[in-house]
């Protein structure tokens, strides 16, 4: 069948390519212009393939379709239009054109979520299944006949991003090729979408993604994560807006070891501790986020709020000088459209997009024989300066890490010095148990007493259970982006007398 690809991004570039695998003749790719200096990945691929790409700005001025660009798809004789991706209105007559008529993937269970943010509702709602649906194109919004939906379960602590490398992706590509075999065998069914349930909600935009503090806790949890990462749910803090990233829920909650932040317009002060940024629901159930955003655009950890950009500038050795320019080598060939790099380059404003992420973190993993970086780590050192400072911090062993502070019991035993901690290892921090509670260790070779061993109590066990789920939701929200993520799941109680 001969197909024209309408759309873009790395989505549409995968679906061009197992359509082409599929046997399909791709006889036009229409895309958007090059940005930056940069070819979408949709454009690139079939340019490199040889086939016929056309970057049409617009399909359409003032409601009515321009004629040159009618004409030129035209040309390209498609049988059927598959949209895969697309940020452009295409106008009736290039929808109905084909004999097949044109099909677009839609990332929801239409008819719930029409409208493009239709990812961000289903987090924000809170909806326990999620999907997509491949649906014939009419003059609608997202109303057109259905041709084939699959659906999938939305875990507690789903981003928009999990959700979308786990299922919306992958099996998005596969459904949207499977989508065309059934027209191609005549077995495309057109099922007349129900009223029943259907919503259709606004594109999310900043001004209107700020947190309404006066809900439960798992209600703030789903708008932040709803909103993670366009266009950043908000709040106001010290005065600026400070955007929210990375939450998690919190099972039984933790106690609030840290420091208090005071956030306009809640009811009780969030926490700054050291898993992140503790906040709490009307409910009085808590949530976790993992990282902020200011308003000039630096993004740092949460729970690095009170000691961000306390740290001087390291020095760099005449080695880490040469690695820097390997990877100012390699800013270079990523940021093709700038001139040259230099220490205040900023690698998003530069116009890097998440794959160019994912392979800045490989190019430092080659160069630096394994310094291992997280995708968060170049979204919060995006200047080239403070990019170099967190690579040579990381490899020098100096990443920020607190001094573990031990109260060591020191025994001469046959000839050696044995230092031994003696009290609980919980949150990370050696503490005594709970009413100084202690028993004695006994050295086995003569049955002496060694030292006073702290006894953990009832309370010290349960404050490391919540102090570890803390940790865990941290952890697992800061999973490198390019893994897919695992279902694992914590079985631990409280104990109780």
């Amino acid at each position: 069948m001969k197909i024209a690809v309408i759309g873009q991004s790395v989505f549409g570039q995968e679906v061009y390519k197992e359509l082409r695998k599929d046997g399909h003749t791709i006889v036009g790719v229409f895309t958007i212009p090059d940005k930056d200096g940069k070819a979408d990945p949709l454009a690139t691929e079939a340019e490199k393939d040889g086939v016929p790409v056309f970057k049409f700005p617009r399909w359409r001025l003032k409601g009515q379709a321009l004629p040159e660009v009618v004409s030129q798809y035209e040309a390209v004789g498609a049988d059927l239009n598959v949209l895969p991706f697309c940020s452009q209105f295409i106008p009736m007559e290039v929808i109905e054109r084909p004999q097949h008529g044109s099909i677009i993937y839609h990332p929801s269970l239409l008819p719930r979520h029409r409208g493009a943010s239709a990812i961000n509702w289903t987090l924000i709602h809170g909806d326990k299944k999620g999907g997509f649906t491949v649906f014939w194109a009419d003059d609608g919004l997202d109303t057109g006949p259905i041709l084939l939906q699959r659906e999938c379960e939305v875990e507690p602590n789903d981003t928009v991003n999990t959700i979308y490398k786990r299922f919306l992706f992958p099996e998005g590509v596969k459904g949207t090729v499977d989508a065309v075999r059934l027209i191609a065998e005549g077995k495309a069914p057109k099922i007349v979408q129900p009223q029943e349930g259907a919503t259709y909600e606004c594109i999310q935009k900043k001004d209107n993604a700020k947190i309404d503090w006066n809900q439960s806790a798992e209600a703030l949890h789903n708008w932040i994560r709803g909103n993670d990462k366009v266009p950043g749910a908000w709040a106001e803090v010290d005065g600026q807006k400070v955007t929210f990233y990375g939450s998690s829920l919190v099972e039984n909650g933790p106690s609030a070891n840290g420091q208090p932040l005071e956030i306009q317009g809640t009811s009780r002060p969030a926490v700054v501790t050291k898993a992140g940024l503790l906040l709490f629901g009307t409910d009085g159930k808590t949530l976790l986020v993992k990282n902020l955003q200011f308003e000039d655009g630096k993004m740092i950890a949460a729970a690095q709020f009170f000691s961000s950009g306390s740290s001087a500038a390291v020095e760099l050795t005449e080695e880490e000088k040469t690695f820097a320019k390997h990877i100012k080598a390699v800013w270079q060939s990523i940021l093709s459209n700038v001139a040259q790099i230099e220490d205040s380059t900023d690698f998003f404003k530069s116009g890097a997009a998440s794959m160019d992420v994912v392979r800045l973190v490989e190019e430092v993993k080659l160069l630096s024989n394994g310094c291992q970086l997280q995708n968060e780590d170049v979204y919060m050192n995006c200047t080239f300066t403070d990019f170099i400072q967190m690579c040579v911090r990381k490899l020098r062993g100096e990443d920020d890490e607190e001094e573990l502070v031990v109260d060591y019991v020191e025994k001469n035993i046959n000839n050696m010095t044995i230092k031994m901690p003696h009290q609980l290892f919980i949150n990370g921090q050696f503490v005594d148990a709970e009413g100084g509670k202690t028993y004695k260790t006994i050295n086995p070779t003569d049955g002496t007493a060694i030292c006073e061993v702290s006894l953990a109590q009832i309370s010290d066990v349960n404050t490391a259970v919540s102090a570890a789920k803390v940790a865990f939701r941290g952890r697992r929200v800061g999973q490198d982006e390019r893994q897919r993520p695992r279902k694992t799941h914590l079985q631990v109680s409280k104990i109780t007398p």
